[in-house]
């Protein structure tokens, strides 16, 4: 990999992590805790959480008509995400086998805890479980192709993207041809012994 790269994909990492402990210092900030998969506030937090609450009547009759007219849209979209799901899941649980690859763990991307929030209404949770599910759902399905991608193609794109998935900077440069099949093999080494 080109030295320049490495250093700005390493300060990428580095802003990711420093990321991740700001906002695991905003447990602090808004007085919860996290106890195994449950989310605790402090109980006068929780009581203002509750003042805050719309009951689900007063948020449905003043819903916007345009939100109803698009839920059909956004709703029908459960077979599809439930199908690729389960095919992503069986596709990794066979084949990353075969491959000697380590299994995505949905856990790590399907993260159901917005249930916690005192200040949503039953209609507020359903959204937020339905979107964190396909959100989560879109991570983990890419995280399962990335390392196909990873086994299968490690080459980058000639073309410009406008996003890539975090593997995507140690792959080999397109038109990179020398030595290609010995650094398959060793691209594929290192995605194996990840654990």
């Amino acid at each position: 990999m080109n030295e320049q790269i490495k250093k700005i994909v390493d300060k990428i990492h580095e802003l990711e992590e420093e990321m991740r402990s700001i906002l695991y210092e905003q447990q602090s900030e808004f007085s919860y805790k996290i106890a195994g998969k449950r989310v605790k506030f402090e109980e006068n937090i929780r009581q203002a959480h509750k003042k805050l609450k719309m009951s689900w009547f007063y948020w449905f009759i003043t819903i916007n008509p345009k939100h109803l007219l698009s839920a059909p849209f956004i709703y029908g979209l459960i077979i599809p995400l439930l199908v690729f799901d389960l095919g992503v899941s069986i596709y990794q649980a066979i084949c990353f086998r075969l491959y000697g690859i380590a299994q995505v763990r949905r856990s790590d991307y399907i993260v159901f805890d917005h249930q916690h929030l005192a200040y949503l209404n039953l209609f507020e949770k359903s959204h937020c479980f339905y979107c964190s599910y396909a959100t989560g759902l879109i991570n983990y399905g890419r995280e399962i192709a990335s390392r196909t991608e990873q086994y299968w193609c490690p080459i980058k794109h000639a073309h410009k993207m406008l996003d890539t998935h975090h593997r995507y900077a140690d792959f080999l440069d397109y038109g990179y041809a020398e030595s290609y099949q010995d650094n398959l093999v060793k691209i594929r080494k290192t995605l194996q012994k990840e654990k």
